[in-house]
């Protein structure tokens, strides 16, 4: 299947506060950069995506979401709302020789990703934030 260049498009999974939803969301990611002809992008995608989600649903109460967007001429943007105002901590540097099991998150996507960032969102009253980052 070709490579979608061309057009513009964006999914939105929204998900429940439940660390099930991780596989879930990773599964779907994969299904979506398969059928979109993007393939090649698929196991940093994932990466990227199962920390972003992670980090939504360990450390907030709220439901979560998972955006993925193609924009020409190719660049994919995937990012995770949440619904704590708080920024992210910021990420922290690897340490060799260290076996960490949480805290990394955000040193991995910072690693990995093009740019990422991180922006407060207000819907319909609600406070949260969405984290997000890029694939040139």
């Amino acid at each position: 299947m070709p490579e979608t260049v061309g057009a513009p498009w964006e999914y939105t999974l929204y998900i429940p506060n439940d660390l099930r939803a991780v596989t879930v969301s990773r599964r779907t990611l994969r299904l979506i950069l398969t059928v979109h002809g993007l393939i090649r992008l698929v196991d940093v995608a994932e990466l990227l995506a199962t920390e972003l989600i992670s980090n939504a649903v360990r450390h907030t109460k709220g439901p979560a979401a998972l955006r993925v967007r193609w924009s020409p001429p190719g660049a994919l943007r995937l990012g995770a709302g949440d619904a704590d105002p708080e920024p992210p901590e910021p990420p922290q540097p690897l340490v060799p020789g260290t076996d960490l099991e949480e805290g990394r998150g955000l040193t991995l996507v910072r690693a990995c990703a093009d740019l990422w960032g991180w922006q407060p969102l207000t819907r319909d009253g609600n406070r949260g934030k969405y984290v997000w980052c890029e694939l040139a």
